[in-house]
């Protein structure tokens, strides 16, 4: 006979790993950055709830847009705890991510475009190189490497 699997009962770590395809390491990082929380059994063993791995799954979404750990927690925070992260949430998370996406977008392709620019002078000491001098802001200091890094 064959036990029927209670859909509520809480998962270890390991168990989280295997179902989300994250190592246990990873799980335990997002811990302690406060993107997941977990509880302890009389163990002292970490137990999380089910909607654990929707969390998981919107962490790892997020992290291949590019979006950062700390914009993450802040969203995650505003979600519900105790309930799987539904439909709703998720159009208030990426939404809310849409635009913080398309700043980023615009500053890389004025990057591309500006470096388009400087593969034809193929010096970045030119007077009015748009990456390291726009407007040849630096010419007023004086004549030299005024830029060292």
């Amino acid at each position: 006979m064959t036990a029927q699997l209670d859909i509520h009962r809480e998962l270890s770590v390991g168990q989280v790993a295997t179902r989300s395809g994250v190592p246990v390491s990873t799980i335990h990082f997002y811990e302690a950055k406060g993107l997941l929380s977990a509880s302890r059994n009389a163990g002292n063993q970490r137990r999380y709830p089910r909607e654990v791995l929707r969390r998981v799954a919107i962490i790892k979404i997020a992290q291949q847009a590019g979006i950062p750990l700390a914009e993450i927690r802040e969203a995650l925070s505003s979600l519900p705890n105790g309930r799987t992260p539904n439909a709703g949430d998720w159009k208030n998370l990426s939404g809310a991510w849409k635009a913080s996406l398309q700043k980023r977008i615009d500053k890389l392709t004025q990057l591309k475009n500006d470096l388009e620019g400087c593969i034809g002078c193929g010096c970045l000491s030119v007077e009015d190189c748009p990456l390291r001098n726009p407007g040849d802001v630096l010419g007023a200091q004086g004549r030299g490497a005024v830029l060292l890094e």
